[in-house]
């Protein structure tokens, strides 16, 4: 069972589509202030957490007000623990340190606009359970289709060749059961899609 209403999802998925500039920043800025502006908006990120998390007065009136309607319950169960945007913010630094610049973007995209993908068509149509009752089999289609997408349009855009646009479709495929099983694997999926789909495209496999 979801642990936040269809309407607080919207709003959390928004959020995460608003993260779009993050590949777009990768594309267009040179590596060292892309890993520079990820690593300080990351370590940010985590203070005014902790800020919260230790209920101090500024946080739980700003990013309270803000964000509390947005956690989940595995982000409030009493001890500290981070919100997805800490793991959006460390996969983007992640992605342009270790891998190309078009590699990089495209493997940010994949998980910001799948994973939003496979969560709104998920909790509304998701009538065939798998990983017991957590994912659907609707919301797992969804994100596929939108990765595979993301992928293709980066590769016609850039002119890739077929070789990206397979490693590409291999790296959404994997990550799909990344964001099924995020239970099990006990990896945020908002640091292991980018992370995989960053890899695949990045290693010569073909």
């Amino acid at each position: 069972m979801a642990d936040i209403s269809y309407k607080q999802e919207l709003l959390r998925k928004t959020v995460h589509l608003s993260s779009l500039w993050m590949p777009a920043l990768i594309l267009f800025a040179p590596r060292a202030a892309c890993v520079g502006l990820f690593a300080f908006l990351f370590l940010g990120n985590v203070a005014v957490e902790y800020g919260y998390y230790k209920r101090l007065p500024f946080f739980v009136n700003t990013y309270g007000r803000l964000f509390s309607k947005m956690l989940r319950e595995k982000e409030t169960d009493g001890g500290f623990r981070l919100s997805g945007s800490p793991y959006v913010l460390g996969a983007a630094l992640a992605v342009s340190a270790l891998f190309p610049t078009v590699c990089a973007a495209c493997a940010m995209a994949v998980m910001l606009i799948s994973d939003t993908a496979a969560a709104l068509i998920g909790r509304p149509f998701g009538k065939h359970k798998i990983n017991r009752g957590k994912k659907s089999i609707e919301g797992a289609l969804a994100f596929f289709a939108a990765g595979a997408l993301v992928v293709f349009e980066t590769t016609v855009w850039f002119q890739a060749g077929g070789a990206f646009l397979a490693r590409g479709l291999l790296g959404v495929f994997a990550a799909m059961f990344a964001e099924v099983y995020e239970n099990r694997l006990k990896i945020d999926d908002n640091l292991s899609i980018p992370l995989i789909v960053g890899a695949f495209l990045s290693l010569p496999l073909f």
